[in-house]
């Protein structure tokens, strides 16, 4: 799927897509290369697919990775979410990368059937961090958090706008 980023030192957006990884065709980030999620690990799972984000610009380095479970009954499952360590923190280089990926994974809850639904959980060591992180979620991609869980949901209304506002 054809998405944009936005690349911070120019101010522009930048030609993107999104790929479904078949087996064994592409290298998948790990913690070896800085990343926090060892993406070939995660991604055996035989009803998880995995994605990832590329530039038109350089396509032969991974901005963005995320791997989904379409196949659970009420909802699509976002296990992993993450965006490259050079798309982090102050200096990052693109902006946007995990709003796309996420509103990809809302998409595909429309098309699986599943009317919109998105459901993921947040781990984090420290309960600070995953407060932190299950704030900006709830801030930026319209996730709620279910009872006193680490479970968040996405609601079809809010899959709506994030896929109007991250892929159209």
């Amino acid at each position: 799927m054809k998405v944009k980023i936005l690349e911070l030192e120019s101010k522009s957006e930048v030609k993107s897509q999104i790929y479904l990884v078949t087996k064994n065709k592409s290298k998948l980030p790990s913690i070896n290369d800085g990343w926090r999620f060892n993406f070939s690990k995660h991604s055996k799972g035989k009803d998880f697919e995995t994605y990832i984000l590329k530039t038109n610009k350089t396509p032969e380095i991974i901005e963005g990775c995320l791997i989904i479970n379409t196949k659970s009954p009420h909802q699509v499952y976002m296990a992993f979410v993450e965006v490259a360590p050079h798309n982090r923190g102050n200096e990052k280089r693109y902006d946007k990368v995990a709003g796309c990926l996420i509103a990809f994974a809302c998409r595909q809850s429309f098309i699986n059937g599943q009317e919109g639904f998105l459901a993921f959980d947040v781990l984090e060591e420290k309960e600070e961090n995953q407060k932190k992180l299950m704030n900006m979620y709830n801030r930026k991609y319209n996730a709620v958090r279910l009872d006193d869980s680490t479970t968040m949901i996405i609601l079809p209304d809010g899959s709506e706008r994030l896929i109007n506002e991250f892929l159209n």
